[in-house]
């Protein structure tokens, strides 16, 4: 078993009155994880070595703080195996897709490592006489970043990785699924270099999270919030940000769109919808869960999408012949499987696969989704696919926006000026054409519209999130008042 202590100051410490919680593997049952349960008093102590750290780390020059994230990212591969152990002992999630965040993970301590030398400004015309106006980016303050479980190495250094690179302090807030393996971010970054309270890392039990966030959302050196995860604690966390008028960055739930048009190349769609579909079983906020198919190609694409999700094989993640791991918990195999009950009653069909025993549930494609089942609106987050037949362009875009999310989608077709003139009228923060809903890519603008959140993390729009502008002027001669 791993046992963690909480990260506070550069230091590892116990939480107040050295309360624990327990992490259980997701498949056998069995505890693999003990971590110190923080406390309102740890947040605010946390908040306190931020803000303390964030007037030297602030002032650094951006060679030093390059070189500390691009020691990071070294030291975070260096360390993989260990990366891979906790995040398939915490979530079950295959050791394929744990080696897969820590390469993208590294990949985005790279490019914030870049964007220490973006940090600018402008001069901006005055037209005051011998006026240097200037519109300049500076570091914000303390940052909290709420990770979720899902993609935990990934979504957890993608947190605080810009904020560090823009001159912030950081306090990275783990998930109660994954504790371990998010404060093996921390260390990695304080092994880098970014002690004293640069970096800290906060675990909590999960009844204690509601008070653990109110109290680092409040604390008044916080000067931002951000938060990966559902739209319902977004709507919390958004709410009581507000209250203190302290910006968020919400990157929240998720139902994609994969549009099948009638000149789509159907194997390359079904290679797409696989991989968006089913990949660590459907547990990512760009999973595709709508297949919205031209009736004119529908039963030649759902034959072939339901012998391919047929033989994927769901299992023991360290099962090499198994191809998707575990739920994150029984309680999401009970929601997949009501939703499957309810559809199936209102008359779709299982093309494949079928229902969760536990924590296992087979890739599922299920064909003839309505309007008013439960699969047509509410995020699944599991390998369950909807295969929704629709007449035409129109209706499938109109289908497509027929949800309150907006976060990945994707469009396929073989004539690309029509795909791009679709893609243009998909209510989404990110559109792909011919390729899946899931990508991502360090240096891309990432976010959603609706109830997927707003803000963008990634590249040069993660600056604009974690950093103040400020206009600064400088009087270069004689100016004239008017008393």
């Amino acid at each position: 078993m791993t046992t963690l202590e909480l990260l506070i100051g550069g230091q590892p410490r116990p939480a107040h009155e050295s309360t624990t919680f327990e992490r259980a593997n997701p498949l056998s049952g069995q505890a693999v994880t003990q971590a110190a349960a923080a406390s309102v008093e740890d947040a605010k102590a946390a908040a306190d070595a931020a803000a303390k750290a964030f007037e030297t780390w602030s002032q650094s020059g951006p060679g030093e703080r390059r070189a500390k994230l691009l020691k990071a990212a070294d030291l975070m591969e260096a360390r993989q195996a260990e990366f891979i152990e906790r995040m398939v002992d915490e979530t079950g999630a295959t050791p394929g897709w744990a080696g897969f965040n820590v390469m993208v993970a590294a990949g985005m301590l790279r490019e914030a490592a870049s964007l220490t030398t973006q940090v600018q400004g402008d001069v901006i015309p005055s037209d005051v006489p011998d006026s240097l106006a200037m519109g300049v980016r500076v570091p914000c303050g303390v940052v909290v970043g709420i990770a979720p479980w899902n993609a935990p190495i990934i979504l957890g250094t993608r947190a605080v990785a810009t904020p560090l690179a823009c001159g912030n302090t950081v306090i990275l807030k783990s998930s109660e699924q994954c504790p371990a393996t998010h404060h093996l971010i921390g260390e990695v970054l304080v092994e880098a270099g970014l002690g004293d309270g640069v970096v800290n890392v906060i675990t909590n039990a999960p009844a204690d999270a509601p008070e653990v966030v109110e109290a680092l959302i409040a604390h008044p050196e916080v000067a931002r919030i951000n938060f990966t995860g559902s739209t319902g604690v977004g709507r919390i966390i958004a709410e009581k940000a507000a209250r203190h008028l302290k910006p968020v960055l919400l990157e929240l739930g998720g139902k994609a769109p994969l549009l099948v048009l009638d000149d789509a190349d159907l194997d390359a769609a079904v290679d797409a919808a696989i991989f968006g579909a089913f990949f660590n079983q459907g547990q990512i906020c760009m999973s595709t869960e709508r297949l919205i198919v031209d009736a004119s190609v529908a039963d030649a694409f759902v034959e072939k999408l339901a012998a391919r999700a047929a033989a994927l094989e769901a299992g023991d993640p360290r099962d090499e012949g198994n191809a998707l791991g575990t739920l994150i918990d029984a309680e999401s195999g009970h929601k997949l499987n009501a939703m499957l009950d309810d559809a199936e009653a209102k008359g779709a069909r299982l093309a494949s696969g079928g229902r969760a025993d536990g924590v296992i549930m087979q890739a599922t494609v299920v064909d003839g989704v309505m309007p008013d089942m439960r699969l047509y609106r509410e995020e699944s987050f599991g390998p369950v696919v909807a295969v929704i037949r629709v007449d035409g362009e129109e209706e499938a875009v109109r289908v497509a926006n027929d949800s309150e999310y907006g976060l990945s989608a994707a469009v396929f077709s073989r004539d690309t000026a029509r795909a791009l003139k679709v893609a243009g009228r998909i209510q989404s923060g990110i559109c792909h054409i011919n390729a899946p809903t899931v990508h991502d890519e360090p240096q891309m603008p990432f976010g959603g519209v609706k109830s997927s959140g707003y803000g963008r993390f990634g590249g040069k729009a993660g600056i604009d999130e974690f950093t103040d502008l400020r206009w600064l002027t400088l009087q270069l001669g004689p100016r004239h008042y008017p008393i």
